[in-house]
């Protein structure tokens, strides 16, 4: 970018379902630091979900970001960025890689300054931990069950209703509508019909 360039900025606001009112307050706030550091918005991103794991139009930032359409991510709090702590530390890293920066007003992070983009190596540590924390409550869950002499791993729920996934298929009924009568995952609708199709 040339030294006379205007700053691009894209903004993301999320807040939940029950939130919602809040959602001008953090764009008039990130708009407002936005001018005051004479960048310019570009985009702005709004995203509204009901579960922790939801961020559905996030990836509109990252596409931007990927197409060097922003030179910078401004959120209003962590938490509204990342979907984990894992999450958090993987899409800043790939922010930093792509040489956009990143800011949190709440945290007071500025990922587009020297001090700041030192804060990225302290995250990735936290990160590792959650890992490590993960696996060992996994590895520990495993070694019970088997003490016990009880089974590990995910639950062949939808292997064991075979027939009825069979049967509900030949009187038509979608994929999808098979998975919401019988409580199972259509992917497991599809892999398990796969074998039973054949060439006419």
């Amino acid at each position: 970018m040339g030294k006379n360039a205007t700053f691009r900025v894209g903004i993301y606001a999320r807040v939940s379902t029950l939130e919602q009112r809040t959602l001008p307050m953090q764009i008039d706030k990130m708009k407002k630091y936005v001018k005051d550091r004479g960048w310019m918005v570009s985009v702005k991103v709004e995203d509204i979900g009901s579960g922790t794991k939801e961020r559905p139009k996030r990836d509109e930032i990252l596409r931007a970001a990927r197409r060097r359409e922003i030179d910078a991510v401004v959120v209003w709090k962590l938490d509204r960025w990342g979907r984990s702590l894992v999450d958090l530390v993987t899409t800043l890293k790939e922010l930093s890689e792509l040489s956009v920066g990143f800011v949190s007003l709440t945290e007071a992070l500025d990922l587009t300054t020297p001090t700041g983009r030192a804060m990225t190596g302290l995250l990735a540590v936290f990160a590792e931990f959650e890992r490590e924390i993960l696996r060992e409550r996994v590895k520990a869950g495993i070694a019970q069950a088997r003490s016990k002499g009880g089974r590990h791993g995910r639950p062949k729920t939808a292997a064991l209703r075979i027939d009825q996934i069979r049967k509900l298929k030949r009187q038509g009924l979608s994929h999808s509508e098979i998975a919401r009568r019988l409580s199972i995952g259509r992917t497991s609708v599809r892999r398990l019909l796969k074998p039973s199709v054949r060439p006419r």
